[in-house]
């Protein structure tokens, strides 16, 4: 971890769960790219393999920023109805 800014960056992870694939992706991707200066990878996985309408997924990205980014990322995401998100902040 680094300092930037008098800030200090953390690694995080960021797990969301979706209860409607098709419904909520496209909300989910746009919050994603409005802050993917802070996103380093993304993995997304249906949890019902044969699944083909209103799936449940999940996504876990990994994420590198201040402790309020990753907080406010988290927190905009887990606001949508149907969606549930949790961060795991690593520390030194």
């Amino acid at each position: 971890m680094q300092q930037n800014k008098n800030h200090k960056i953390y690694l995080a992870t960021i797990s969301i769960l979706l209860k409607d694939r098709t419904d909520q992706a496209p909300r989910i991707n746009q919050i994603l790219t409005e802050h993917s200066q802070i996103i380093i990878s993304r993995l997304g996985t249906n949890v019902q393999r044969r699944c083909i309408e209103h799936c449940t997924a999940i996504i876990t990205i990994v994420v590198e920023g201040s402790a309020k980014e990753i907080s406010n990322l988290t927190k905009k995401i887990d606001g949508y109805y149907g969606i549930v998100a949790k961060s795991n902040i690593l520390t030194s």
